[in-house]
C-alpha cells in the first residue's frame, strides 16, 4: 500500500485559521505599530497638501459620501445576517475612496460601469439608498425592479450601467459605450471599474488594444484590492504591477493610492481631460484593500490579522477625517452631524425596503428580450 503523502501547508497558513476568520500565526506576519503610525503620518501630510486646493464644501461632501458607503455596507452586512438579503453580497468596506474620488472627477452625463461590488458606485452616482436597499431585498421598488439583487444595480437615468457579475464582463461593454459616445461626437467619458483578477481575462487585453487603436474616451480603473476571492495577487499574476500592462498597448497609465480619496480624484481628473480633449483611453491601477471577505460567505481564512490591521491603519475615512480636522475644516460636532444624517438616511432605506412589495410573478416574463 502506498504511503499517503503529507499535505503541503498553504502559503498563507490557512490551516491555522481561528474562528475570527484570519490567520493567527505570528510567524507569518507581525504588525510593526510604530512603522504603521509613521506611514499614516506621511500619507496624511501628502493629503493635507491636496486639501488646500479645494473648498470646504467639496471636501465635506467627499467625506459624507465615504461615510454613507461605509454605514450602508455595515447595514447590508446586518441585513444579510438576518436573512433579508439573499444571494451573494459583496461589500465595499475599505475601498470607499476609489468610487468617491473617481466619480467626483467626472460629470453627471458621463457613463459608469462596474463589477458585482457595486453598492458604493451606485450610491455616489446618485441612486437613492432606498432604491438600492430595496433592490438588495429583491423588492419591486428596487433600482432594477428586484430582479438584479446585490450584483446587478442599474440606473439608466444616472448613466450608471451596472453592476456585472461576470468577472471582466463589463470591460468590453464599457469600451463599446466609449465607442458610441465618440461616434456621436460628444465629449462624454466612460469609467470602467473592475478588480485586479479581471486583468487576467482576455477581454481586458482585447479592450485595451481596441481602445488605443480606435482612440476611445474610456478610463479603465483597476480597483486592486490584492485578492481575487481568496487568491492573493502574488499567486495569480506574473506581472503584479497592473499599470505596467498598459505598455503593451502604448496606453497612458498611472499607479494611484486608493486609500487617499484626493489622490484618486486628481488621477481620474487627469484621465478625464485626456479623454475629452484627445479621445484617448487611460488605465489606472488604484491600489486599495477590502477589510471584509470577498463576499458575505467568505470567512477570509487566507489573511493574517497583522495584514488587516496594517491596512486598517490606512483606512481612507480615518485618514481623511484626521486630515480635515488638522486643517480646521472639520470638528467633532460637524462629524457627529454627518454621522446622524447618514444614519437616518440608511434607517429610512431599511424601512422602505421592508415595506416595499414583492415583484409581481408576471415580472418573470418581462425584460427577457430587448423589445419588452
Amino acid at each position: 500500500m502506498t504511503k499517503q503523502a503529507t499535505p503541503t501547508p498553504s502559503r498563507a497558513g490557512a490551516e491555522e485559521a481561528s474562528s475570527t476568520g484570519v490567520v493567527e500565526k505570528e510567524a507569518v506576519e507581525t504588525a510593526d505599530r510604530a512603522q504603521l503610525q509613521r506611514e499614516h503620518e506621511e500619507k496624511k501630510a501628502e493629503q493635507k497638501g491636496r486639501i488646500e486646493e479645494l473648498d470646504a464644501e467639496t471636501l465635506l461632501k467627499l467625506l459624507n459620501q465615504m461615510i454613507l458607503i461605509r454605514r450602508f455596507e455595515e447595514k447590508c452586512a446586518e441585513s444579510y445576517s438576518l436573512g433579508k438579503i439573499g444571494g451573494f453580497c459583496h461589500l465595499y468596506i475599505g475601498q470607499e475612496a476609489v468610487a468617491v474620488g473617481a466619480l467626483a472627477a467626472v460629470r453627471p452625463d458621463d457613463y459608469v460601469l462596474t463589477s458585482y461590488r457595486d453598492h458604493g458606485h451606485a450610491l455616489v452616482r446618485g441612486t437613492s439608498p432606498d432604491e438600492i436597499m430595496a433592490e438588495l431585498y429583491g423588492k419591486a421598488s428596487g433600482c432594477s425592479a428586484g430582479k438584479g439583487g446585490s450584483m446587478h444595480l442599474f440606473d439608466a437615468d444616472k448613466n450608471f450601467l451596472g453592476g456585472h457579475a461576470i468577472v471582466g464582463g463589463q470591460i468590453p461593454l464599457a469600451t463599446g459605450v466609449a465607442f458610441a459616445t465618440k461616434y456621436k461626437e460628444t465629449d462624454q467619458v466612460t469609467l470602467c471599474f473592475f478588480g485586479e483578477a479581471a486583468v487576467n481575462q482576455g477581454a481586458f487585453h482585447e479592450s485595451l488594444n481596441m481602445a488605443q487603436l480606435w482612440k476611445l474616451p474610456c478610463i479603465y480603473i483597476c480597483e486592486n484590492n490584492q485578492y481575487g476571492m481568496g487568491t492573493s495577487l502574488e499567486r495569480a499574476m506574473s506581472l503584479q504591477d497592473v499599470s505596467q500592462k498598459a505598455c503593451a498597448y502604448e496606453l497612458a497609465s498611472e499607479f494611484v493610492d486608493g486609500m487617499d480619496v484626493l489622490a484618486v480624484r486628481e488621477a481620474v481628473a487627469r484621465a478625464a481631460e485626456r479623454a475629452r480633449k484627445q479621445y484617448l483611453p487611460t488605465l489606472l491601477e488604484v491600489r486599495t484593500y477590502r477589510f471584509m471577505g470577498h463576499s458575505m460567505s467568505d470567512p477570509g481564512n487566507y489573511r493574517t490579522r497583522a495584514e488587516i490591521e496594517k491596512y486598517q491603519e490606512r483606512d481612507p475615512i480615518k485618514l481623511f477625517t484626521a486630515s480635515l480636522k488638522e486643517k480646521g475644516i472639520l470638528d467633532d460636532n460637524r462629524l457627529a452631524e454627518i454621522e446622524n444624517e447618514v444614519r437616518e438616511m440608511i434607517e429610512h432605506s431599511v424601512r422602505f425596503a421592508d415595506e416595499s412589495p414583492e415583484p409581481d410573478p408576471k415580472e418573470l416574463y418581462t425584460h427577457v428580450y430587448a423589445n419588452q
